[in-house]
C-alpha cells in the first residue's frame, strides 16, 4: 500500500486544518489585546525533549503563538519547580505551561502537573481537566487523546453506536480515548494487562485504538475487516544492520491488507497531536479572558499590559 493510498490516515492534512483555525483564533486575539503565550519548561539535559521543543516552538511560531523556553537543572527540587509554576500560574502574560518529560527521577512528575492551575494546562493532563471529561466538557483534552479521535473523525464513519476497542489504559491516552468516545455515542471496551483475550475483543471493533508500548502487538488475524486501526504507539526498533526505525504497536504491514483505514508510524497522529496542543492554547486563553473579564468586570487588555 503506497503512502499516497487513502487508507492511511496521515496525520498532516489533519493538523494543517487545525493549526489554520488556530492562526485565525490566535491573530484575533493578539488584536484584541491578548496574544498568547505557551511557557515550556525542561528539567535537566535530554536530547529527546530537544527534539520535542524544537518542534512545538516551530509549530507554535507558524501559529502566530508565543513560545518561551525555561530550562532547570537537573538538581532543581520538586518544591523548587512548584514553586516556579505556582508563578507563572500567577502571571497573566502566560497563557499555557507544558513540562517536558522525561524529568529526574527525583520529580514526583504528577504532583507537578498538578500544581499547573487547570485554566493553563494546555496538554489535558491536570486531574481537573481528565475528570472534566467525564462529565462531556471536551474541549481541553489531553493532546495524543484528542488526536487520536480526530483521525478517526476523518474516516467519515458515523459514531454513535459505534463498536470500540481501545487496548492500554493510560490515565492520559486509552482512557480519556474512551471516555471523549462515549460522549460521541460510541460503544468502548478498554483491554489492558489484566484483560483475559485482547484479540478476541479486538476482532470485533469497527474502531480500533492501541497504545501500549509494545512494538507490533496488533496483528492482522486480531483485526476486523475494513476497521479503522488508529495506532499511538511509538517504539525504536534496531535493524540487522544496527540502525534503528521508529514502528507503531500494530503491525502495519500485515493489517493494512486487512482494515480499511491505518495510522501510519511515524506520520499519524504524532503531527495531530502538537496541533492540538495549539488548539488548546487558544482554549485555555478564552477561558482565562472569560475569568478575568467576570473577576475584574472589565474587556480591557490585561495580558497584553
Amino acid at each position: 500500500m503506497p503512502l499516497d493510498d487513502t487508507r492511511y490516515l496521515k496525520g498532516a492534512p489533519v493538523a494543517a486544518r487545525i493549526m489554520a483555525e488556530v492562526r485565525a483564533a490566535a491573530e484575533k486575539a493578539r488584536e484584541e489585546g491578548f496574544p498568547p503565550k505557551l511557557v515550556s519548561v525542561t528539567v535537566g539535559d535530554v536530547d529527546a525533549v530537544d527534539v520535542y521543543v524544537r518542534n512545538q516552538r516551530a509549530k507554535a511560531r507558524q501559529a502566530g503563538i508565543d513560545f518561551e523556553e525555561r530550562r532547570l537543572p537537573a538538581e532543581t527540587t520538586a518544591g523548587e519547580l512548584e514553586a516556579a509554576i505556582h508563578g507563572m500560574n500567577a502571571d497573566p502574560r502566560v497563557t499555557g505551561i507544558i513540562i517536558q518529560r522525561p524529568v529526574p527521577a527525583h520529580i514526583p512528575i504528577k504532583s507537578i502537573q498538578a500544581a499547573i492551575h487547570p485554566l493553563k494546562d494546555v496538554e489535558g493532563m491536570h486531574p481537573a481537566s481528565i475528570g472534566n471529561i467525564v462529565y462531556n466538557q471536551l474541549d481541553l483534552a489531553p493532546c495524543t487523546a484528542a488526536a487520536s479521535v480526530e483521525l478517526l473523525k476523518e474516516t467519515g464513519m458515523d459514531l454513535k453506536g459505534l463498536e470500540v476497542v481501545v487496548v492500554g489504559h493510560s490515565e492520559i491516552v486509552g482512557k480519556p480515548i474512551a471516555f471523549l468516545l462515549m460522549s460521541e455515542g460510541a460503544t468502548v471496551t478498554v483491554c489492558h494487562h489484566m484483560t483475559r483475550s485482547v484479540a478476541a475483543h479486538a476482532r470485533r471493533a469497527d474502531a480500533l485504538f492501541v497504545a501500549v508500548g509494545k512494538p507490533r502487538l496488533i496483528k492482522a488475524d486480531m483485526v476486523k475487516p475494513g476497521a479503522a486501526v488508529i495506532d499511538i504507539g511509538i517504539n525504536s526498533e534496531t535493524l540487522p544492520d544496527g540502525s534503528t526505525r521508529i514502528v507503531g504497536d500494530v503491525d502495519t504491514d500485515s493489517v493494512k491488507e486487512v482494515a480499511s483505514w491505518i495510522t501510519p508510524v511515524p506520520g499519524g497522529v504524532g503531527p495531530v497531536t502538537v496541533s492540538i496542543l495549539l488548539r488548546n492554547t487558544m482554549v485555555a486563553l478564552n477561558r482565562q479572558r472569560a475569568m478575568y473579564e467576570a473577576t475584574y468586570a472589565t474587556s480591557n487588555r490585561i495580558a497584553a499590559e
